[in-house]
């Protein structure tokens, strides 16, 4: 077996996600898929690569040598990429390619991005993680990227970046089912959650972290699951748990969104994107910010609080 450009990529990303769940949910396998391969890779070089422990997986001696050639290999082979797209792009129109955590804006920002440059070829790649779509700005594969900061958790920022905020603090609100107790109150205690199961992705970067530091602060010690939030809805529907969610995440009817008492939860919005882009990134922004207000104003219980807060998001811009 030789080793080709993906078992590089395979070994370097389970080596920064520090496991192997995270890593296969960024490269978008099956962990048992991953799993397989490593051994692949392993038996082939006739060594271990990393340890598996509790805690998740850690590069041997051998594998930080295999590693630090790995990387710089997969790097030349990303800028190689980027400037033939870059080269092709240049040769076939102009082009805007797009990076975004998941958020309800997207739609209205493409929308608007459309509209402002037509004839222009607009792609966009959606990550759970914010740090992976920030490689992406760094290695030229994106233009900009729309990401959050967990508050407590600063991202790994490459350098050479240019980074406009959106928003400073945004709190995150609870997602509860409809019939829960502490739903009928405008406002949530997060002692009144303290018997609640709470799920969080930990492919989200910083979530856990986030999450778990909150809790511990209040004195809180609920049981903690792992979870996409795809499967979080179903669970909590129906009572079995609660999650962090955006303020502009709009509810299901089975289900209650609400603020937390004191915003002990928060995220910072950043626009990031390449060094030497700044009208592009200006314009993006612009339509970016618009988008935003909108969805803000549109979620009852973000604009309850935005109101209250006398936030300008809800202010009309200036034509």
């Amino acid at each position: 077996m030789e080793l080709e450009v993906r078992h590089l990529r395979a070994l370097c990303a389970i080596a920064d996600a520090g496991s192997l769940h995270k890593a296969a949910r960024q490269l978008g396998v099956s962990q048992p898929s991953l799993t397989t391969q490593l051994r692949r890779i392993e038996n082939s070089l006739g060594a271990e690569l990393f340890t598996r422990e509790r805690s998740g997986c850690r590069p041997t001696p051998v594998g930080r040598a295999v590693l630090s050639r790995a990387r710089p290999l997969l790097a030349e082979m990303s800028a190689l990429v980027a400037e033939a797209k870059s080269a092709a792009a240049r040769a076939g129109g102009p082009r805007l390619r797009i990076g975004s955590t998941a958020s309800r804006a997207l739609p209205g920002w493409l929308g608007r991005l459309r509209r402002r440059l037509p004839g222009t070829d607009i792609s966009l790649h959606v990550d759970v993680s914010p740090n992976s779509l920030l490689k992406m700005v760094a290695a030229g594969q994106l233009d900009v990227a729309f990401v959050h900061e967990v508050e407590g958790c600063p991202l790994l920022l490459p350098e050479g970046l240019s980074v406009r905020v959106l928003v400073e603090r945004e709190p995150q609100f609870v997602s509860m089912a409809r019939h829960h107790p502490a739903a009928a109150a405008p406002v949530v205690e997060l002692a009144d959650l303290a018997a609640d199961r709470w799920i969080v992705d930990p492919t989200v970067d910083g979530e856990w972290e986030g999450v778990r530091r909150v809790l511990f602060a209040a004195g809180i010690d609920p049981p903690l699951l792992h979870g996409d939030y795809h499967t979080a809805a179903a669970l909590i529907a129906v009572g079995e748990a609660v999650a962090p969610c955006q303020p502009t995440s709009d509810p299901r009817g089975d289900m209650a969104i609400r603020p937390l008492r004191g915003d002990p939860l928060a995220v910072r919005l950043l626009l990031c994107s390449r060094a030497g882009a700044q009208e592009v990134a200006e314009g993006a922004y612009l339509d970016l910010a618009e988008a935003y207000r909108e969805v803000a104003a549109g979620a009852a219980a973000y604009r309850q609080w935005l109101r209250h807060h006398g936030s300008p998001l809800l202010a009309v811009p200036a034509a």
